[in-house]
């Protein structure tokens, strides 16, 4: 896919790839997982190894994850909350074709206020404003943002605000900043000193940051240990799931692999736990880490969450990133305004060890017009 300032390096595309597909890979393994405890986990499996289900696919994360991206793409560095809540509206909010199926309970809240008329910030209001609901979709910011940490965790707080508050947004920051660290090539050891290093160093979530990965040398069982509360209900806690997943990735140190079944085996909230360890690893390694047969089950969004996002993939997502981040265009220049959702949108793909992305076609609106 060409840009207006030349093609991106065949790197940094096959990192944006990884990482995107890491995200979809991480959160269709661990799917079935979510919510369970280890023991229930080994009960039903033994330790899983691939796939449990005969037709895996990605979920909210990965659905959720898409329609910021394409909201991103679109806006680029100039994206404002304004635009964010004007997307919720129009893809989300304001649809009649729910109904949002397996949707956290931080979106449900979201949309109830935006249904009520309330604004952003005010909108991000609800007892849920702590979710991981913002760090499942944080890994396209740091593909956007490859090299620069801070920005990527600028931009992904701006769309946040519409949804969370505090620890929530500190949990996307995390995860958009380590992404950007590894997409330019950052150790796991920097991977992680990065998303300390965009959020307050006494927050739940950067303490709960620091005790995984320091127990990550022990293996998954000492990670869990060192961060999950005993007998709490709420799975998509923040900082416990970027904590997860960042000590997945650090015990496995940035092995795609080993990250993405080190977070299912954990349990909690497995599938956003593991599509963030996805995107850690598969932005550390690129695409070609991912093991053929897990990249293979992973086609164009179902929308079984958001109907909008209905035959998105995230591929052509990377490609886009990638190239409006080349671009440098922060206005709505030809280059900055083709997407996966225009009915003209036409993608060349190269040759990848996963799935090509089917291109788009259709009747389609564009997010955040």
């Amino acid at each position: 896919m060409a840009s207006s300032a030349g093609d991106p390096p065949a790197a940094l595309r096959d990192r944006a790839r990884g990482a995107l597909l890491g995200l979809a890979v991480g959160d269709a393994l661990g799917a079935p997982a979510e919510n369970l405890k280890p023991s229930e986990i080994r009960a039903r499996w033994g330790r899983i190894t691939g796939y449990v289900t005969e037709h895996p696919a990605g979920t909210d994360d990965t659905e959720y994850a898409l329609f910021s991206g394409l909201l991103l793409a679109r806006h680029g560095s100039a994206l404002t909350p304004a635009h964010a809540e004007a997307a919720w509206h129009e893809h989300i909010a304001d649809r009649a074709d729910g109904p949002f199926r397996g949707a956290g309970f931080s979106e449900r809240g979201t949309l109830e206020n935006l249904r009520r008329g309330l604004a952003a910030p005010i909108s991000a209001q609800h007892r849920h404003a702590w979710s991981d609901g913002l760090a499942m979709r944080a890994a396209p910011f740091g593909v956007f943002a490859a090299g620069r940490p801070a920005e990527a965790a600028r931009l992904v707080a701006i769309d946040g605000s519409v949804s969370h508050e505090g620890e929530g947004i500190h949990g996307g920051r995390a995860v958009a900043a380590g992404v950007a660290a590894a997409m330019a090539g950052a150790t796991p050891v920097a991977v992680v000193a990065s998303a300390l290093a965009v959020v307050p160093d006494d927050s739940w979530t950067a303490r709960s940051l620091r005790r995984a990965t320091a127990a990550a040398h022990q293996g998954e069982r000492a990670v869990r240990r060192a961060v999950v509360i005993g007998g709490y209900p709420w799975t998509d806690l923040a900082p416990e799931a970027v904590a997860l997943a960042f000590g997945a990735y650090a015990a496995a140190d940035g092995d795609f692999r080993d990250a993405v079944l080190t977070a299912v085996n954990m349990g909690r909230d497995a599938d956003t736990t593991a599509a963030v360890a996805g995107a850690l690893a598969g932005a550390t390694q690129g695409a070609a880490a991912i093991p053929a047969h897990w990249a293979a089950a992973i086609g164009p969004a179902r929308g079984s969450c958001l109907p909008s996002m209905a035959g998105r993939h995230v591929l052509d997502l990377a490609d886009l990133l990638v190239e409006r981040a080349a671009s440098g265009a922060r206005g709505a220049g030809p280059a900055a305004r083709r997407d996966v959702l225009r009915p003209d949108a036409s993608l060349r793909r190269a040759a990848l060890p996963c799935p090509a992305a089917r291109v788009l076609t259709g009747d389609e609106s564009e997010i955040g017009a």
